[in-house]
């Protein structure tokens, strides 16, 4: 009968050993033979620990137990400003990026604004109304990777990922490029600080979702509804100016019009198009991020998937209809964006000035964040089906996806570090992933709805086949105007990320066939007893503890020194046959002043020789007292057991000898 484990804090005397309460103790009894872990099981030790502790405290909170993952799911109000502010903040780039296609044709060219941004709206209305079905054949998350992978296979369904995890970071560089510029239009003297501003934004965006997807959601929630009447508010009162002919004249400067003598082309007008498609980024973070939701998750994903849909299509037609009318000219050093220009002109440089541009900061800073969420889903749920590392599936102290929150946040850093910040120079290698991927998943689910039997199934299949041809158009089109633009780069970075995940997968089912049990597996019995070999440097209570230790295993234990000068190993030598004659002493010259080589040659060479038996290496290793005593050490301990590791039939046991202050 198997005995009950103890608590390690159970009984009177204990507690009152070591002072602790029912609400301090490390475990508790969860079950016969179970205990569980409380948060206080993990005893912190050191100055230095109990600093590093604290400040985790308190940029990441107390941790949360898994059981509490439910509480942190989002109801619709939070959900929106996490989920499609990457979409709905686009609006405040998008007219602006069209805009300055057409201007290369001259200021008269961007009357065709508003005619492109119909246009957009209704791919946008196509893309949200089709992804409905996304939502509703995989209520579980993954969106497009999932709809790709199992109707089209494991080829489609990664190039999918790829496209939505590139495209993730591209939409964190991005929108925070250009909430950077919304801040610089306001405040012209930190413009040449934009890249540290980027990089600022980047790591307490990264802090904030590491807090959890609750907390996050209620710091990110204020600023979305300050942008959205921001934003509402400049489009009535500028119409209203209009309408009533109070609008002051716009003259851009005459610098900002030198490069418009390029005809106005089909190709060109193709450009503008797809400079603006951006305005489609964020409509697949709903279908990524469905687990977040509070249940049901699909009928709540629905509803804000179309109201993202719906507010962005105000503001992306109000700005567009006031761009045209007025005629503004975007500025070509990004000095002042066309919502600045827009505020400046209909009420001035004053407070509500400052507060539309800070409330469009706020959003595309905030837009960033649906990437930190989107990023992780994905990585989550690749994760899970082996083709990305195990880490992407861990859960942080907060119940965040810690790995790719962080990830994401690193490669958005160097993009933005490598382009300076630019967001005419990251809009090219924008939006390329992400029709390939809203094609691939319009495309599955047209398979999808062919092998179904579900009501409604032909209106469903119908949806998505118009879907996946308009995407799919929009898709080369894109491609192909924004290719040499550098689009190129992401181009090839699709197959190779897709390679990389199968090689991954690779690894892992190698791993699987190799440590599977099988119904004839026995516990392994040696034929022969087993060596214990002792490194050592010099005769200390360090060695000491490991001879005793190796002695206590094995009957043939055998001391190896290495030295590059024999004339001094006498008195070692000397000092063993008095302390240690049981144990034999191998003595290795190395005139080439190299320790861990030789010493790794002979352990090997004792291996080969007992291939049945495996050879033990004991490791004498002190500890310091303190953190920064380690530099003053070679670590030479720490080098031959990563070396050993590597080495088969070898079994590295490590001896620590904890040294006082």
């Amino acid at each position: 009968m198997a005995r009950k484990p103890e608590t390690p804090s159970t009984g009177p005397d204990r507690k009152s050993q070591q002072g602790e309460t029912p609400e301090t103790q490390p475990f508790q009894e969860a079950g016969t033979g179970i205990l569980r872990v409380t948060n206080f099981a993990s005893p912190i030790a050191g100055t230095l620990n109990k600093i590093s502790a604290g400040l985790r405290r308190g940029l990441f909170g107390m941790p949360l137990a898994s059981a509490e993952e439910s509480a942190q799911r989002l109801p619709k109000s939070k959900a929106l400003p996490i989920l499609a502010s990457d979409n709905i903040s686009s609006s405040a780039y998008a007219t602006e990026n069209l805009t300055r296609v057409l201007a290369f044709a001259g200021a008269g060219a961007t009357s065709l604004t508003m005619p492109i941004s119909f246009a957009l709206v209704a791919v946008v209305a196509i893309v949200a109304t089709s992804f409905t079905q996304v939502i509703r054949a995989y209520p579980g998350g993954g969106g497009s990777y999932e709809a790709s992978r199992e109707n089209l296979g494991t080829t489609a369904g990664l190039i999918s990922a790829s496209c939505l995890l590139i495209d993730y970071v591209l939409t964190v560089a991005v929108s925070i490029a250009a909430g950077v510029a919304a801040v610089t239009s306001a405040l012209p003297e930190l413009y040449d600080h934009r890249v540290l501003l980027a990089l600022v934004a980047i790591t307490m965006l990264t802090v904030a979702n590491l807090r959890g997807v609750r907390e996050s959601g209620a710091l990110f929630s204020v600023p979305t509804y300050i942008y959205l009447l921001a934003i509402f508010g400049l489009i009535g009162i500028s119409v209203f100016r209009l309408a009533t002919g109070t609008m002051p004249e716009y003259t851009p400067p005459p610098d900002w019009l030198e490069g418009g003598g390029q005809a106005l082309t089909l190709l060109l007008v193709l450009r503008a198009f797809s400079a603006g498609a951006v305005a489609l980024t964020g409509v697949e973070a709903v279908a990524d991020g469905l687990p977040m939701l509070k249940r049901p998750e699909a009928r709540n994903g629905i509803i804000v998937l179309f109201m993202m849909a719906g507010l962005f299509s105000i503001i992306f037609l109000g700005l567009g209809f006031l761009t045209t009318q007025i005629g503004l000219v975007p500025d070509p050093e990004e000095r002042q964006t066309l919502v600045s220009q827009l505020a400046t002109l209909s009420v001035g440089r004053g407070w509500f000035h400052v507060v539309v541009q800070g409330a469009t900061a706020m959003l595309l800073f905030l837009a960033a964040n649906t990437a930190f969420v989107g990023f992780p889903r994905i990585s989550l749920v690749l994760a899970r089906d082996r083709f990305m590392p195990n880490q992407f599936a861990f859960r942080g102290r907060r119940l965040s996806l810690a790995t790719g929150i962080g990830v994401v946040g690193v490669m958005a850093a160097l993009l933005i570090v490598v382009y300076q910040g630019s967001v005419s120079s990251l809009i090219p290698l924008y939006t390329v992933g992400v029709f390939i991927a809203f094609t691939l998943a319009q495309v599955g689910l047209v398979i999808h709805w062919r092998r179904s039997r579900e009501k409604g199934r032909r209106f469903a299949l119908a949806l998505n086949a118009f879907g996946a041809f308009v995407t799919c158009t929009v898709a080369i089109e894109v491609v192909i105007t924004k290719f040499t633009q550098g689009a190129w780069i992401i181009v090839l970075l699709i197959p190779l990320l897709s390679l990389l995940m199968r090689s991954i997968n690779r690894h892992y089912r190698l791993l699987g066939r190799q440590l599977r049990l099988d119904t004839r597996s026995a516990v392994r019995r040696f034929a022969h007893p087993q060596m214990a070999i002792v490194p050592i440097a010099d005769l200390n209570k360090p060695v000491i503890e490991a001879l005793a230790y190796a002695r206590s295993m094995s009957p043939d234990v055998r001391a190896v020194h290495v030295s590059d000068d024999l004339s001094q190993v006498n008195a070692l030598r000397d000092r063993w046959e008095q302390m240690v004659p049981d144990v034999p002493l191998v003595i290795i010259e190395s005139p080439y002043r190299d320790w861990t080589g030789p010493l790794l040659r002979y352990i090997q060479v004792l291996s080969q020789r007992s291939p049945n038996s495996p050879v033990t290496v004991v490791v004498p290793e002190f500890v310091p007292k303190h953190w920064w005593e380690y530099f003053l050490h070679s670590q030479s301990a720490l080098r031959l057991k990563m070396a050993l590791l590597s080495k088969p039939n070898i079994v590295v046991v490590d001896i620590p000898y904890q040294l006082r202050a």
